[in-house]
């Protein structure tokens, strides 16, 4: 490329949510190029390679495939087609430190079997309520999630009017679950799904409800070869529609002219286009590639003091055996919200830590040699924090998870490891994630919908962001969620209807922009 190249857009970082908006905007007839510091796609979701194991880097867990499928039918493709999922029954097995396990499944009646016979009548027909009022949430909170934000004043939006009947903002998670649920344990299956935002359920608002509920009517898949694969797969369609992806470049620093955005600088030249998409971690990204002069509301000094969510102590571990255990499983700790407590007061727990723990091959024996098994540990602990020195502790936190993992069946494990490595915060943080906050900024009330960084970023002019750090938020979903709104409003401003296979092309409730409207009147009129 040319040291003055040009495109219609550009794209900094090839995450989920960054290819998401390439594939879009594609089809919409606009020229793409992303770049890419790293090697390949996917940012966290990636497979790598250790040993002969295959392991994905960041997230396990495909749930809520209705985004998906709606991104894929708007290129005219089928996602389960294109990204080999394979639905797993039970979904997880969840057990409980103080007493008790359950097969989650999405067969209902299955599943309020199960509970009552954990828990009795009580939780079982609560499990009904929970369904029904998390079904409702849904349906009235989803055009909030998949719409952009401008301010204050669209809470009097009809979109937010509708959801208010439901949100209830001055609750928790953990306290609208135990109106429901009398035993805590219920409260504890319906809630640690708020870790997947990096918050805690006694912290996170009641919205977030929907977490586990979205596990239990959609279902829980995995990608065979890894979820890593499903970002593989969606690079090789970016490029067959003619996104141009350049690798191991990095991007240095945005151009401006005033707050406006004309270029990227990278080692290799400049770049310009009409429009500039920031896929990567957004304290970062604000923090390296734009000058503190020109941001006022997300400046060093104001991003500093924001709230961060938790980190993950990982490892990632080569097995030479088979275990007969469930493709996901949960330990939560008997003291739940001591070991809650402790994450929020940048405490490493040491006594009975909750933990993850992923077992592929029992799914998909090609992540690893014949007879051999890959297991993936996700430990939650405290972004980086002065009171922890990882380097210090992390290999003897390493024999605590292990023998953790004991709850979950991993009998003699340790001598069946041949391959073995550990990542804790420090390491995320030198991966360029801010504080290690592996899910991004919090999503407390004060850092979601308006109070977000926005899709079309408010401070600058033709910069859009996508990802876990703008609105909607963090988690695999709502990351591709986030492309896709970019990917309208990157149209809406460029005065182009999309042909998007009968998908929505604009948001419900939002005024198309002048031009859209505009260009619609014009075919109107000529079609007359």
């Amino acid at each position: 490329m040319s040291k003055n190249s040009s495109s219609d857009v550009l794209i900094v970082g090839a995450g989920p949510g960054g290819l998401t908006a390439a594939m879009m905007l594609a089809k919409a007839g606009v020229s793409v190029t992303i770049i890419e510091k790293s090697d390949g796609v996917g940012g966290r979701t990636r497979v790598f390679e250790k040993d002969g194991y295959k392991f994905d880097n960041g997230p396990t867990f495909f749930h809520y495939p209705e985004i998906s499928e709606e991104v894929f039918r708007s290129l005219g493709r089928d996602v389960h087609e294109e990204l080999n999922l394979i639905q797993l029954d039970p979904n997880y097995r969840l057990v409980f430190g103080n007493g008790g396990s359950l097969n989650v499944t999405s067969d209902l009646d299955s599943m309020t079997e199960q509970i009552r016979e954990l828990c009795g009548d009580k939780n079982a027909d609560g499990f009904k309520t929970y369904m029904d009022d998390n079904r409702k949430k849904l349906k009235f909170s989803r055009n909030c999630l998949n719409s952009p934000w401008s301010g204050f004043t669209d809470l009097i939006s009809r979109r937010a009017l509708r959801v208010s009947r439901v949100l209830r903002p001055w609750r928790s998670v953990s306290s609208d679950l135990s109106k429901i649920f009398p035993d805590k344990r219920m409260q504890v299956a319906m809630s640690f799904q708020t870790k997947y935002l990096g918050m805690s359920p006694f912290q996170a608002p009641s919205l977030f409800t929907i977490l586990a509920y979205l596990e239990y009517e959609y279902g829980v898949f995995h990608a065979k070869g890894g979820l890593g694969t499903i970002t593989q797969r969606m690079g090789e369609i970016a490029q067959e529609m003619g996104v141009e992806i350049r690798l191991n470049e990095a991007v240095k620093e945005f151009l401006f002219e005033g707050k406006t955005v004309v270029g990227v600088k990278t080692d290799q030249g400049i770049y310009h286009a009409d429009r500039f998409v920031m896929n990567v971690d957004f304290a970062t990204g604000m923090k390296g590639l734009i000058p503190d002069k020109l941001r006022k509301r997300w400046s060093n000094k104001k991003l500093d003091k924001k709230s961060y969510s938790c980190s993950t102590y990982m490892l990632y571990l080569g097995i030479d055996k088979l275990y007969d255990l469930p493709h996901h499983q949960i330990y939560a700790a008997k003291d739940y919200e001591e070991n809650l407590r402790e994450i929020s007061n940048n405490e490493v727990s040491w006594n009975d830590p909750s933990v993850y723990v992923q077992n592929a091959c029992i799914t998909d024996p090609s992540m690893a040699p014949e007879g051999h098994s890959t297991v993936y540990v996700l430990v939650p602990v405290s972004n980086q924090h002065p009171n922890v020195n990882w380097d210090e502790i992390k290999h003897e936190y390493r024999d605590v998870i292990l023998k953790q993992m004991e709850h979950l069946g991993y009998h003699d494990l340790k001598n069946h490891i041949v391959s073995e490595t550990i990542v804790t915060p420090d390491d995320w943080a030198s991966r360029d994630i801010f504080k290690g906050a592996v899910f991004n900024l919090a999503h407390g009330l004060d850092q979601m919908l308006w109070r977000r960084p926005q899709n079309r970023f408010e401070e600058l002019e033709r910069l859009y962001l996508v990802g876990g750090g703008t609105h909607p938020g963090s988690g695999l979903p709502t990351i591709i969620e986030s492309g896709r709104i970019t990917a309208k409003l990157i149209c809406g401003d460029m005065g182009i209807i999309p042909d998007w296979e009968g998908q929505e092309t604009w948001f419900d409730d939002l005024k198309k922009p002048k031009a859209i409207r505009k260009l619609e009147s014009q075919l109107s009129q000529s079609s007359a």
